[in-house]
């Protein structure tokens, strides 16, 4: 019997962060928790920073995850965009690094087509997906969330993948190779 893992995902933001967690078991990935850090109002941009990292730590002493899914910031038109989701981004990451805990990362377009088989799919349609999956009710209010689900529940099937294991880039055939007894003919 394997023990269960549970990861918390991340969607930064300075602005928004949304926080997904969910638990893994043999039965599969179950619901845990989900929410937002609303940063709005907090005018200094590095006491957003402070905030994040402080709301990080405590969901990460409360639900004691064994890894942390992140979302990769992506290049939009904006270059201070990216430079102020990098920032958030560290300020999480830095918090699961501090405790020990294995962080990974993930680009949106990959958590994507890992929940609905579409790298462009919309927040909704991932929202969507994430609920069939998880068997729950979101509210759409809560589209960062279910993003950070999202993340939480692709880093689960990238750890769980085969091919992901056996250290190829999706490759079956490097994977054959690898796995010889695996394979039967």
């Amino acid at each position: 019997m394997t023990k269960d893992k549970v990861i918390l995902g991340i969607d930064p933001g300075t602005n928004i962060l949304g926080y997904g967690i969910v638990r893994v078991d043999t039965k599969g990935p179950h619901y845990v928790d989900m929410g937002v850090f609303d940063l709005r109002k907090i005018v200094d941009p590095f006491e957003k920073l402070a905030n994040i990292f402080a709301g990080v730590g405590e969901l990460l002493d409360e639900h004691k995850p064994d890894e942390l899914a992140v979302e990769s910031p992506f290049y939009g038109k904006n270059a201070q965009v990216i430079l102020k989701l990098g920032r958030a981004q560290g300020a999480a990451i830095t918090a699961a690094v501090m405790r020990g805990i294995p962080v990974a990362e993930y680009a949106p377009r990959k958590a994507k087509i890992a929940i609905c088989g579409n790298g462009a799919a919309s927040k909704e349609q991932v929202a969507m997906m994430i609920g069939k999956t998880l068997g729950v009710d979101l509210d759409s209010k809560y589209l960062d969330a279910t993003d950070a689900l999202a993340i939480a529940l692709c880093h689960h099937y990238q750890m769980s993948n085969p091919l992901a294991a056996a250290g190829s880039s999706g490759d079956w055939k490097k994977f054959i190779e690898n796995n010889p007894k695996r394979v039967k003919k």
